[in-house]
């Protein structure tokens, strides 16, 4: 089983879109996909609430109950969990962190933003996991995407290739439990995600094709 955990010390960043999004296209990709809120806001789950499809598994619970939750889950074959932790919650992103195999770092591309990716990079040193920030909610066509990133390497950060731009088909997919795939197939949005997922999945030695990776020996 692969574990990537969604983790930001700032709110508003879309770590739950892009969670929900991860876990979905995991489940599309044929893994056996788990889906943890630990966000005392259960947006994550309240969206699986919402959702038709069995699929992603939502969770619901306490950080402290996490070990459990990765032991259930384990035992019950999933291939792929992610994580969707609460912004200003240092003891249950450093579990989140340490149960990773991949840490993603959603960041808007603005000054206050950028600062407050510190405290979440520490977590990730901390916990000795590979990190790599995600710009997001990013406004299209602007030339503060590049300066963020660049700005974020020259502090050594990891950037991930996959930009997750503003659009309104995340806003109105969640609304009822979608993802944007799912309410604009072959969209600017889905493609995002689509490309986030491919790239993820090869950060963690994971076939894009969850079905053919079971059924000739991938990893598990």
């Amino acid at each position: 089983m692969r574990t990537i955990a969604i983790i930001s010390q700032k709110g508003g960043v879309g770590k739950t879109t892009i969670a929900v999004h991860l876990a979905t296209a995991g489940a599309l990709a044929g893994y056996r996909t788990a889906l943890v809120d630990l966000d005392p806001q259960a947006s994550a789950r309240k969206w699986g609430d919402k959702r038709e499809a069995a699929e992603p598994e939502v969770i619901g619970d306490h950080a402290e109950r996490l070990p459990n939750l990765i032991e259930a889950a384990q035992a019950n074959g999933a291939d792929l969990l992610v994580i969707d932790t609460a912004p200003n919650a240092d003891r249950a992103s450093l579990a989140a962190a340490r149960a990773a195999d991949l840490i993603l770092i959603p960041c808007r591309p603005a000054a206050f933003d950028l600062d407050a990716i510190e405290a979440t990079r520490d977590l990730a040193t901390i916990a000795k996991k590979p990190a790599w920030v995600v710009l997001s909610s990013a406004p299209v066509r602007s030339a503060i995407v590049d300066d963020a990133r660049s700005g974020l390497e020259g502090q050594g950060a990891q950037v991930a290739p996959q930009v997750i731009y503003q659009r309104v088909a995340y806003t109105y997919s969640v609304i009822d439990g979608r993802t944007a795939g799912e309410y604009e197939p072959g969209g600017k949005a889905a493609d995002e995600m689509a490309a986030l997922f491919t790239w993820a999945c090869k950060q963690v030695d994971m076939p894009t094709g969850g079905q053919s990776a079971r059924t000739t020996g991938g990893q598990e």
